[in-house]
């Protein structure tokens, strides 16, 4: 019954943790990036969501290895 409960909430926690990094705004780099850079800095971009979901991810990243383990040990 605990095992159950346990991956219930680590499949719960994986769609969370895959839902909050595709929700998070990319990393832009070469040319593309250059010039993505340069509207930023013009028209402001969202720093308080890209930190939010930084949060989360890390929160969701580290209960997930918790239940791993905690799975591996049942």
């Amino acid at each position: 019954m605990l095992k159950i409960i346990v991956l219930v909430l680590q499949t719960l926690c994986a769609l969370g943790l895959i839902g909050t990094v595709l929700l998070q705004s990319g990393k832009s780099a070469g040319l593309s990036g250059s010039i993505a850079g340069g509207s930023e800095a013009i028209f402001g971009k969202k720093k308080g969501v890209d930190e939010l979901f930084a949060k989360i991810t890390a929160y969701l990243a580290a209960l997930f290895f918790v239940l791993t383990l905690a799975l591996a040990v049942i």
